[in-house]
């Protein structure tokens, strides 16, 4: 595999520079790029994203005897997951969690095989009372949450018989995929303190309002991890790729020998029925008898197609898939606070508290928010947010990603919408054309999950002959 940065017109930029240098590093084959407009190559296949759909894609591709290009719009792989480090520890800015449930990534992880690493749990739990926060013994908390989850899921598994063939008891699912998970809260009428526990748990999923995410979407996951909230605990948010998530999608891009072409955004694909014409942001334009748009569906809309995107597809980068507001934030917090993980209810800044590693003068934790107003990139904020749920809390430093502001994503983890399921699945997982479409939004199984990318990556691919 070869990377090229693609060059500014006054030189390669620093920023180039170090990213080929960290290219290197990893033992990638780098060339120096120089974009030019008007310019046009042919490759095999073109793969338009350099994430884990992307580059299972391209793998595919390369096992079926062609050459793929990859045309990546950042100056580095990994799409939706970024393997990074703060104060001295290896963190993931974005995708993060694996598990042997999750049999694409399970595969690939094995393939490599690369360790996992085991997230310990926390020693008390702060949720929302009528009084405010209040601190709970994991054990009170979590068996208390997860008897009120086995009741909103309960029925998942026989709805969702075969949940990596969603609608195969399309009957069924279609008759209650017009429920948003707060009418299925609304459902079942439960007091006010179990509601604050449970309504902030499945907001933090659907992108910071209830309203928003379908039932259906979280019912599916629901089965696909077991149908138990033991089952859910584990295969969501328990275990980690040890050398980091980075470490697997540069081991998938090795093998699919592609060149990968870093800093490269797409601005059009034209299918003109004996070829795809793929043009860049910087004018250069690409050929291939076939191509793979790995991208997010929310950035699907700022590109132009022709002929356009069929109605499905149209309609969905138009609604969304990914969550509109959502920042992952790493904390480097003082004071004595112990392991703790918060879980406050729906409407709160933070959606949820993690504790991660301990750190010479303090302890290091990652939180998510879907706040529409907050900014977790603001440290006075985030501050103010974190001590709102622990006073003794002094969040000295943070790191902050967020997805929803990033022009190559626009938001931030895959979470359906009431409807979408039953009105756009289908017809999202077929080509248009010579152009397929691989993402972990559309994922058959876990979408939303690196498992779901892989899987996208390879049915794309294979889509195409």
């Amino acid at each position: 595999m070869s990377i090229v940065t693609t060059q500014p017109s006054d030189g390669l930029s620093r920023r180039g520079l170090l990213t080929a240098a960290g290219a290197a590093a990893v033992g990638l084959g780098v060339l120096p790029g120089q974009a030019v407009a008007d310019e046009v190559t042919a490759y095999d296949a073109i793969v338009i994203g350099g994430g884990f759909a992307g580059a299972t894609a391209a793998r595919e591709l390369r096992a079926r005897g062609r050459r793929p290009l990859i045309l990546e719009a950042r100056d580095r792989i990994g799409g939706r997951t970024w393997t990074d480090t703060f104060q001295g520890k290896r963190i993931e800015r974005g995708g993060t969690w694996v598990h042997w449930s999750q049999p694409h990534v399970w595969a690939e992880m094995m393939r490599y095989g690369l360790p996992i690493v085991e997230d310990p749990g926390p020693d008390r739990v702060i949720l929302s009372t009528d009084a405010g926060p209040r601190s709970f013994p994991p054990a009170e908390a979590f068996g208390r949450i997860g008897e009120l989850l086995n009741r909103v899921f309960e029925g998942s598994s026989a709805l969702f018989e075969r949940p990596f063939d969603p609608l195969f008891r399309e009957a069924e699912v279609r008759a209650i995929d017009g429920l948003s998970l707060r009418g299925r809260l609304d459902q079942l009428r439960l007091p006010p303190q179990d509601e604050g526990w449970i309504n902030g748990f499945t907001a933090s999923y659907a992108g910071g309002t209830n309203a928003r995410g379908a039932y259906t979407q979280m019912a599916k996951w629901w089965a696909l991890a077991g149908g138990t909230n033991s089952a859910w605990g584990t295969a969501t948010g328990h275990y980690r790729v040890e050398p980091g998530t980075g470490a697997l999608v540069q081991a998938i891009l090795a093998d699919s020998g592609a060149q990968v072409r870093l800093r490269t955004p797409v601005t059009s694909v034209v299918d003109n029925g004996r070829q795809v014409v793929v043009t860049t942001r910087s004018g250069e334009r690409f050929t291939a008898p076939i191509a793979v748009v790995a991208l997010p569906v929310n950035v699907w809309k700022t590109i132009s197609f022709s002929p356009a995107l069929p109605a499905a597809h149209a309609a969905a980068t138009r609604e969304g898939i990914g969550v509109p507001n959502g920042t992952k934030i790493w904390l480097h917090v003082r004071g004595d606070i112990g392991r703790v993980y918060a879980q406050p209810a729906e409407g709160n800044p933070i959606g949820s508290l993690i504790p991660f590693a301990s750190l010479g003068d303090g302890q290091l934790f990652v939180a998510f928010s879907f706040h529409d107003t907050f900014d977790g990139t603001d440290l006075r904020q985030v501050r103010d947010a974190v001590q709102a749920l622990e006073p003794k809390a002094d969040v000295v430093s943070i790191k902050a990603q967020n997805w929803s502001k990033d022009e190559f994503s626009l938001g931030a983890a895959a979470y359906m919408q009431p409807g979408q399921l039953t009105r756009l699945h289908e017809a999202l997982q077929r080509p248009s054309g010579r152009v397929a479409f691989a993402t972990a939004d559309i994922a058959l199984g876990w979408n939303g999950y690196i498992d779901g990318a892989i899987e996208s990556g390879v049915r794309a691919a294979r889509s195409l002959g």
